[in-house]
């Protein structure tokens, strides 16, 4: 996966979730909490 296929799926998502009323703040908090998520399960496995 590219670094570019990468950002596209991210700002997909961000259309999604501001089109369903995720307010900039709540999205930045559920993408870090994902980031974290998937570096933890990279450490862990």
């Amino acid at each position: 996966m590219t670094e570019s296929s990468i950002i596209s799926k991210v700002w997909s998502f961000v259309h999604v979730l501001r089109d369903d009323g995720v307010s900039y703040g709540d999205y930045l908090e559920q993408l870090t909490y994902l980031l974290f998520l998937k570096m933890v399960d990279k450490f862990t496995c």
